[in-house]
């Protein structure tokens, strides 16, 4: 019998996605040792089946609208998209689902790299399975990070795996077009991939059980966002349920609620997420498999001052940006642990994670764009905010005429009008996806109205709308 290997540790994180990789970065930037179990691509979902490979899809799209609304080269991009090219690029993109590049990264930061399933085995305690079968045991002496993220989550419809439907992975990563697609689900995942395939040459049909698209942002959001689909001839029908899905001679066949029959080539379900949490040894420390992990502002479990949950399981904020601040968070924090010094704990401190309650920013990357950071009008008022809501239409502003002939947006921001400072923003329109930042500063900074009165946008440019917000509130 072949005796298991044991390897020690400073810290030993699960997961290389995006999350994990910043978590090992800050750690060995503090002098730690450190191993990265991963047991698939290092990179994990967001480059290869998430944020890289949906945003390479979408940016032609957008790109061909933006073209279409300006004068002069509208008539030039009227013919259809070179699909062929699009995934190609996609492909690009993804460095063709291989890791390469990112496995020579944690090779320079110094973390070793342990490939196959990693699980917990007791405190401070992770067992590896190779790919070849052979185990591995991980000691830690500091602190072990679960960086594992998410999974699309399905619903409970008898007989749905042998429908094979699409989850955000497939339909991410698919070779072909697909003649007719039905879409479940209202959520950004929803929304962008029926906008890249609808424009593709799918013919869409969005199932909605809600009463709208992007319930978590502000209505009006979903409301320009479900207009534009419509418009560009995908069916949007909200308020409704799939009750049965089936495969008839590669036909798949949805029954809604309503009694209608949609017939399709595929069908992607974008109905949620859930944690990756429910095979990695949880139980060994007395933790429930497949649940989310609550985490201090610190990323540290509860009940646990060795283990960290960062990232999608922690269910605190589920993008990879925020969790990558997440990951910079844990790191410092882990590091200054191991030094016995004390952390700076307090809001906005090196070592809390401040902005997942306050100032988490946001892009769907629709036609039209949707942006927002901090809280909606509905949420600020649950918190017990005393807020007011000041509403301006992108269109009054000299560079969005500039920007698309007939350009369409809103803008929102919610101030505490006992505070005066901004507790959310929303944007939508094209192109509002890189003003956010600007909002994001300002709801983070906790900047006061009467500093941004001081704040001059450029003109003319799409943020003058900073202007128009600014005047609208001191006019009310």
């Amino acid at each position: 019998m072949t005796e298991t290997e044991t390897n020690t540790y400073d810290v030993v994180v699960l997961g290389a996605g995006p999350v994990g990789e910043n978590v090992a970065d800050r750690t060995r930037a503090a002098g730690l040792t450190t191993a990265v179990v991963e047991s698939e691509l290092v990179g994990g979902e967001c480059s290869y089946w998430a944020c890289m490979p949906s945003k390479a899809l979408l940016r032609p799209v957008i790109a061909r609208a933006d073209a279409r609304r300006v004068p002069g080269l509208s008539q030039a991009v009227q013919g259809p998209l070179d699909a062929s090219a699009v995934l190609a690029h996609r492909d690009y993109y993804t460095s063709n689902w291989t890791d390469d590049g990112q496995v020579g990264w944690l090779d320079s930061i110094g973390a070793d790299l342990h490939r196959g399933h990693g699980r917990l085995t007791g405190p401070r305690t992770v067992t590896v399975t190779g790919p070849d079968g052979t185990e591995r045991v991980l000691t830690a002496q500091h602190a072990v990070a679960v960086c594992t993220g998410s999974r699309a989550a399905l619903p409970g419809l008898p007989g749905l795996d042998a429908v094979k439907p699409w989850t955000s992975r497939e339909a991410t990563s698919a070779k072909t077009v697909p003649g007719r697609l039905i879409v479940v689900g209202g959520g950004v995942v929803a929304t962008e991939m029926a906008t890249v395939w609808q424009a593709l040459g799918s013919r869409v049909t969005l199932l909605v059980r809600g009463k709208g698209l992007l319930p978590r942002m502000e209505p009006f959001a979903g409301e320009l966002i479900a207009e534009a689909l419509t418009e560009a001839g995908a069916d949007v029908r909200t308020g409704t349920s799939v009750e049965s899905v089936t495969r008839e001679n590669g036909t798949v066949v949805a029954v809604t609620d309503g009694g209608d029959r949609i017939e399709a080539d595929e069908i992607l379900f974008a109905t949620g997420r859930a944690p990756r949490t429910d095979d990695i040894g949880l139980e060994t420390i007395g933790l429930d498999p497949g649940s989310w992990l609550p985490v201090d502002d610190s990323l540290r479990v509860t009940g646990h001052d060795w283990l960290y949950a960062v990232g999608d399981v922690n269910h605190r904020a589920l993008l990879t940006h925020q969790g990558k601040y997440q990951a910079r968070i844990a790191g410092a924090a882990i590091a200054a642990r191991a030094a016995g010094e004390d952390l700076a704990a307090q809001p906005w401190g090196a070592h809390a994670a401040t902005a997942d309650h306050a100032a988490v920013p946001q892009v769907v990357f629709t036609d039209p764009e949707a942006a927002a950071v901090g809280l909606s009008l509905a949420e600020a008022e649950q918190a017990g905010h005393r807020v007011k809501a000041v509403d301006v239409g992108l269109s009054s502003v000299a560079g969005a005429g500039l920007y698309a002939d007939g350009y369409k947006g809103r803008a929102r921001m919610v101030v505490d009008v006992e505070d005066e400072i901004l507790r959310g923003v929303t944007l939508v329109g094209p192109g509002v996806g890189e003003l956010i930042h600007s909002a994001t500063i300002a709801v983070a900074g906790q900047v006061p109205i009467g500093r941004l009165w001081h704040a001059v946008p450029s003109y003319p440019t799409i943020s003058e709308v900073w202007l128009r917000l600014l005047e609208a509130y001191r006019d009310s």
